[in-house]
């Protein structure tokens, strides 16, 4: 896996827009580089919609979204195109550059141990050093994620599946001083019985 601050593995790939984009062309951008599986899965395509509902603030922000999968440039157009994703696909033949990136090799899958794409997201800053890393990604508020990142969260590598820490047990509310209850007629016969 890569380290926060190491320059970022150069590639140059076909993509969506139908020319080739390399790392080396977006010099001075940030970049939001996601890996995915599979194009119309549906983890993938929530991600998908998640950056896409977020890519007006992600732009805002400075940043360049990449989405990257070793499906054919045909099924990545498609898949642009059925949900109108503002950003570019790109196509990773035999996932060379998830390789690179430590995006590719062995994970879970239905309980089962495979060699495939493992969900991953990487910030590069405008130097093309790693900036934030997320991985494995959790989908749930991951796009929320990387634009507090953008907006000056902390980076740090963050393994989105990790769970969250249980929250403090809540204090036991303070009990009221006893106050003498008066006692039953039951107690006060028992009591005159015994003198």
């Amino acid at each position: 896996m890569l380290k926060l601050g190491q320059k970022a593995p150069a590639f140059s790939l076909p993509s969506t827009s139908g020319a080739t984009v390399s790392l080396a062309s977006l010099k001075g951008k940030q970049v939001v580089l996601y890996f995915y599986p599979r194009d119309n899965t549906p983890g993938c395509t929530v991600e998908a919609c998640d950056f896409r509902d977020q890519h007006s603030a992600l732009q805002k922000a400075g940043a360049v979204v990449l989405g990257v999968s070793a499906d054919s440039l045909k099924s990545h157009s498609g898949f642009r195109a059925k949900y109108e994703l503002p950003f570019d696909l790109l196509v990773d033949e035999g996932s060379k550059v998830a390789t690179a990136y430590g995006a590719f090799g062995e994970k879970l899958m239905y309980g089962r141990k495979v060699q495939g794409t493992i969900r991953s997201t990487f910030l590069i800053d405008a130097a093309g050093c790693i900036a934030q890393i997320w991985s494995p990604v959790k989908v749930a508020g991951h796009a929320e994620a990387v634009l507090a990142a953008l907006n000056g969260g902390a980076a740090t590598s963050v393994p989105a599946a990790t769970p969250k820490a249980k929250a403090a047990p809540k204090k036991p509310a303070a009990k009221k001083p006893a106050t003498a209850k008066p006692a039953s007629k039951k107690a006060a016969r028992k009591t005159s019985a015994k003198k």
